[in-house]
């Protein structure tokens, strides 16, 4: 039978747990920690979201898709022809199950496969910048518009393409810092509750994006698997990510960039001299008169290229034309 404590070890044992101090018990027992002597930290776990993508890999996936923004902002701005900001808004870890209850509905839900991942990624338009994104294709203005709440029409799907279309190539790019991929629009649904690309206690990965038109804005969602990323989970790490990135350009593209600027033309322009005159001395000017400038005669003149400062030379004859020979690079400040 278990030893009975009298009325002075009870005394005792009340006094110890009312000061945090619990000391070892009587002979035979087990022996009470002090409630402060484990000096290792504790923190909440949850098993309903386990977190399998460590906070390192989730700011390489934030760094690439911060360059995805910036690049998806700048062609939409030449294909509306507006000003189109897109940031990184948030980048966490949810269940798919929780992700697909965040989406309203109706919404632009297309699904996107490339080959060499394994597995379906989401990318969610939300109505809420893709009317007025339409409406800016269709000739509107950037103004107040109403939001309809209905799916989209099939001409409507067909100008959302365009938009779709631009942003997975994006995208593509953006990817190919970590593994060369090409995305591909497979499917579009305007119900969200219908697409289950993984079980619902899934973890994915949501990269949310901001996206500005004027005065309207919205979000895109970017929904990815961990199954997707997981075989790429070693290239993700930072000290690996920017490896990466550090290519050795291309010199077969080096040589094409340099042979189109080879041909591109340019205005070039010599400027002799620069002074001020009256409105009056100038109507006034006639054949023989001279104009007397700081420059003297013998004196270098600036080369403009394109309104910019580029070259410095002194005049001279060529074949009996004209001509100015170049000495020296002119500083982007000297006067003409």
């Amino acid at each position: 039978m278990a030893e009975v404590l009298d009325q002075s070890e009870v005394d005792a044992l009340l006094a110890a747990v009312g000061s945090g101090d619990v000391g070892a018990a009587p002979a035979g027992g087990s022996e009470w920690a002090p409630a402060h002597a484990s000096d290792k930290p504790v923190h909440d776990y949850d098993f309903k979201r386990p977190e399998r993508v460590s906070k390192d890999q989730l700011r390489s996936l934030e760094a690439i898709h911060e360059g995805f923004a910036r690049n998806l902002g700048a062609s939409l701005s030449g294909l509306l022809r507006t000003i189109i900001e897109i940031q990184v808004a948030s980048i966490e870890q949810l269940t798919y199950s929780e992700f697909i209850r965040s989406l309203p509905n109706p919404t632009c839900f297309n699904l996107l496969e490339a080959d060499g991942l394994n597995g379906q990624l989401c990318l969610e338009l939300s109505p809420l910048i893709i009317y007025p994104i339409i409406d800016r294709l269709l000739g509107g203005s950037t103004g107040e518009l109403f939001v309809p709440q209905r799916p989209l029409t099939v001409i409507e799907q067909r100008l959302v393409g365009r938009l779709t279309d631009r942003a997975l190539a994006t995208l593509g790019e953006s990817w190919s810092a970590v593994v060369p991929v090409t995305f591909r629009n497979a499917a579009t649904e305007s119900n969200p509750v219908l697409v289950q690309i993984v079980p619902p206690n899934e973890v994915v990965v949501i990269v949310v994006f901001e996206i500005k038109m004027g005065a309207r804005s919205g979000n895109m969602s970017l929904c990815i698997p961990f199954n997707v990323i997981e075989p790429l989970m070693g290239r993700l790490a930072t000290q690996n990510w920017f490896s990466y990135r550090r290519r050795e350009p291309d010199p077969a593209h080096r040589s094409r960039v340099q042979g189109n600027v080879r041909n591109a033309p340019v205005q070039m322009r010599a400027f002799l001299a620069q002074t001020v005159i009256t409105v009056g001395d100038l109507i006034g000017l006639e054949p023989g008169d001279v104009i007397k400038t700081a420059k003297d005669a013998g004196g270098e003149i600036i080369v403009q290229v394109e309104g910019v400062n580029k070259f410095a030379g002194r005049m001279g004859q060529f074949r009996g034309r004209r001509a100015v020979k170049i000495t020296r690079k002119a500083g982007p400040d000297e006067s003409l």
